[in-house]
């Protein structure tokens, strides 16, 4: 099954990867939408917006946990030959992509029957039951004066919460770091399911591994083959 999915999924995507990300007040809404009390997360994020916040998975969205080196390799082949990819995180030097709810359950057993999945690095996947720790609103900076007293849109405003997240000099985004590297940005956002990520992961492990299209993935290394009886 190493061919399989021959072709990436169907969804144009920008030529280049985005390296600066802000969250807009849409993206908060549906971020917010994932807790049982959306307005009591808006509160938090009202009065300590440069925070990170714990959200629950399994409703609004899933999460696929990966090492920071193939998570970028996966976003990179979601950017430049697949359909794009829903918000993506960096936290505590992983890589946070988020993702159709159900995928955290499908992802592992389509990779179970997947012969490249010995080159896939152990991804934690979150589901329902579980929760993960997302970046602050922006990255952190002096606070600013007191904002008046005002609608929630206000206070966010008030406080920069559309500041964009520059990138590094080189154009790299710091993948230590913890922040949006693609920002929740509208109230509905795409999310890749379990199909275009295991298309993701089968190209990244074989761009990993130097192996072309068609060759099957390397051998782990093991003892040597015993000699024929003379």
């Amino acid at each position: 099954m190493s061919d399989w999915p021959s072709e990436p999924p169907r969804r144009p995507a920008p030529a280049t990867f985005p390296t600066a990300a802000y969250v807009t007040l849409a993206g908060a809404d549906w971020l917010a939408s994932a807790d049982p009390c959306p307005e009591s997360v808006h509160a938090r994020w009202a009065s300590c917006p440069d925070a990170p916040s714990t959200l629950p998975c399994g409703t609004v969205f899933d999460v696929i946990n990966a090492p920071a080196l193939f998570g970028r390799d996966l976003v990179d082949r979601l950017w430049t030959a697949g359909p794009g990819s829903g918000p993506v995180a960096t936290h505590r030097g992983r890589v946070l992509l988020f993702a159709e709810p159900g995928t955290a359950r499908r992802l592992p057993a389509l990779l179970d029957w997947e012969e490249w999945s010995g080159a896939v690095p152990p991804l934690l996947c979150h589901g329902p039951g579980d929760a993960v720790t997302v970046p602050p609103l922006f990255p952190h900076r002096p606070p600013p004066p007191e904002p008046p007293q005002g609608t929630r849109s206000a206070q966010y405003a008030t406080h920069g919460f559309k500041a964009g997240v520059a990138a590094p000099a080189d154009g790299t985004p710091d993948l230590a770091a913890s922040r949006w590297l693609v920002a929740p940005d509208v109230r509905r956002p795409w999310l890749p399911g379990p199909g275009a990520l295991l298309w993701a992961c089968i190209r990244a492990a074989r761009r990993a591994t130097g192996t072309s299209p068609g060759q099957a993935p390397p051998r782990p290394p093991g003892p040597a083959p015993a000699a024929p009886p003379p």
